[in-house]
């Protein structure tokens, strides 16, 4: 007797960001499969209004008040059956609803932080799109997983990458329990575009604008996210998620340059071996992937076409032109608040660039500069971490205002390159 699989409901955190768009155009190919049990956003109420007219959602929330109660009156308007909250609290109440089976973390920022760790909690398959989460809390996210049997699924087209090249041995799903070289794992390997200054010179990367920043040449992306990849502090983070999703040191994760962003990342073994996942940069890969696994669905996304590719390269990043990246690692090795002080400091420098407050080469000097003065400590308490986390934005915020720092700019550059 055949039996009808039972449609799947799906919480999406972060909806109208570039991840939950692209996740709600993969759901809605897959409509026999899954259902979407609710929305949360930050304040874009045409967008989300939007989505509520196409996936009728039981609950919509807002972050921001004002404008969950505009939503709310345009719901009623169009008279739709959708619950709309507001405030962070409605974001962390959807994010574990019992009758919600897999939850896409994807909320842009440590905003994003809670929600994720309340889906982990509930014991949900929890999609992991925005790297705070494990950047910050990686090794409390690990552990609650443990405890409550959730599934933590890579959406980083990188992170995706390496756990579709991990054995089936490995187990099923993240957290893996034991080390990767019990497996025959070497090495991880990040792949990175190199973003749209992989080959600008130290001296035109000074008068970089937020609009050059913001031009990635092979993704689509928000813009902090897109910054991040044009200072490859998104490279760093990815390694400190490496070390906590795969059970691995910093110092088994490797990144190489490659600026076709076909390649998304290689997994090297003892034998000599090197597998990689390759496909056209389209986060619906990734996306169809972590939802339907262990098992595989279209995603809508172009099919690689092997012979059109011409030639494939790989180089090694530049430590002296990126130096976000080298920051990045010896966090990593750091461990405790570090990660948390390092991204805090990360998120004030980006926004205050986007706003031209910070030049573009002034990101890593502000985040060296926070982490030599907010002391790390150890983060097995998550209040631990959201106080070290506040520090760091306080400091950094302090440094934007401090005449002082800005004269002796130019010192801290020579010590930190």
């Amino acid at each position: 007797m055949n039996t009808v699989a039972r449609s799947r409901g799906v919480v999406v955190l972060g909806s109208t960001g570039t991840i939950g768009v692209n996740t709600l155009d993969v759901l809605s190919r897959h409509q026999a499969r899954f259902h979407v049990v609710a929305l949360a956003a930050q304040r874009n109420v045409s967008k989300l209004l939007e989505q509520c007219l196409l996936h009728r959602p039981e609950m919509a929330v807002l972050a921001d008040d004002d404008a969950a109660d505009e939503l709310n009156t345009r719901v009623k308007q169009a008279a739709l059956d959708t619950e709309v909250l507001s405030g962070a609290a409605g974001v962390r109440r959807v994010a574990a609803l019992k009758h919600a089976d897999v939850v896409m973390a994807a909320i842009v920022g440590a905003a994003g932080l809670l929600p994720a760790l309340d889906a982990v909690k509930a014991g949900k398959k929890v999609l992991i799109a925005n790297k705070e989460p494990l950047v910050m809390l990686g090794g409390l996210f690990i552990k609650e997983a443990r405890r409550s049997g959730a599934t933590i699924l890579p959406i980083d087209s990188e992170h995706n990458a390496i756990f579709q090249c991990l054995p089936a041995s490995c187990g099923s799903g993240i957290p893996i329990h034991d080390a990767p070289r019990s497996y025959g794992i070497n090495k991880i390997i990040l792949t990175a575009s190199g973003g749209p200054f992989r080959n600008s010179s130290k001296a035109q990367l000074e008068h970089v604008t937020p609009k050059q920043a913001c031009s990635h040449p092979n993704w689509v992306m928000g813009k902090k996210i897109s910054v991040d990849s044009a200072t490859m502090m998104n490279k760093g983070l990815e390694i400190i998620e490496a070390t906590c999703l795969f059970n691995v040191g910093p110092e088994d994760v490797d990144v190489v340059v490659h600026p076709q962003s076909i390649v998304h990342s290689l997994v090297e073994y003892v034998d000599g071996s090197v597998l990689a996942q390759l496909a056209n940069p389209d986060m619906r890969i990734p996306i169809a992937h972590a939802l339907a696994w262990p098992e595989r669905m279209s995603s809508g996304a172009e099919t690689l076409k092997l012979c059109n590719l011409g030639a494939l390269g790989f180089e090694l990043p530049s430590l002296d032109r990126f130096p976000c990246l080298r920051i990045a690692r010896e966090v990593a090795g750091e461990g405790g608040t570090a990660p948390s002080i390092a991204n805090a400091a990360n998120e004030v420098a980006v926004d205050s660039f986007l706003n031209g407050r910070l030049k573009f080469t002034d990101i890593p000097w502000l985040i060296s500069e926070t982490l030599e003065h907010v002391a790390a400590v150890d983060d097995s308490d998550l209040h631990s971490v959201l106080l070290a986390d506040e520090q760091a934005r306080s400091f950094a915020l302090e440094q934007l205002d401090t005449k002082s720092w800005r004269r002796n700019n130019d010192e801290r550059r020579a010590t930190i390159t």
